[in-house]
């Protein structure tokens, strides 16, 4: 494995915590306690496996190539509509951050009320970063991939 590699494990971390999000839901409706704090564990560390790739990945891009992250300019058509799902990603992406820490807070120390009313928004909002995550990588690298 390379560090150009590092994209498509992105796109994968992504998607696995997407997975391990809609899972845990399932299960905290189920009343399955356990089963649901393990997937929102294994969400929270394959996201944080996700931050680090991602900052090596753009790091390496940036001090090492000396380029800047990848543009999307072909097809000009679809340029605004992948612009527009770029910037509610990393908006979202970086309000989510707190949001977990505090619903995994809340959880860690039971109190449960306090962790549902803020979970309502953490998870929604995780769910849209993970899966818009994945859908930048298909249009930046595979549908439409920029040279």
């Amino acid at each position: 494995m390379s560090i150009t590699d590092l994209p498509v494990v992105n796109a994968t971390l992504n998607g696995l915590s997407a997975i391990f999000l809609a899972l845990g839901f399932v299960f905290i409706k189920r009343g399955n306690k356990i089963a649901h704090r393990n997937c929102m564990i294994a969400a929270f560390i394959t996201s944080a496996i996700f931050l680090g790739c991602y900052l090596t990945y753009h790091g390496y891009l940036a001090w090492v190539l000396h380029r800047g992250p990848t543009r999307f300019i072909n097809p000009p058509a679809w340029r605004p509509i992948y612009l527009t799902i770029l910037l509610t990603h990393t908006v979202l992406a970086v309000v989510v951050v707190p949001l977990v820490f505090m619903t995994l807070a809340r959880a860690r120390r039971q109190d449960f009320v306090a962790h549902k009313k803020i979970a309502r928004w953490t998870w929604p909002i995780w769910m849209y970063v993970s899966v818009t995550g994945v859908v930048i990588y298909f249009l930046l690298y595979q549908i439409f991939p920029q040279t």
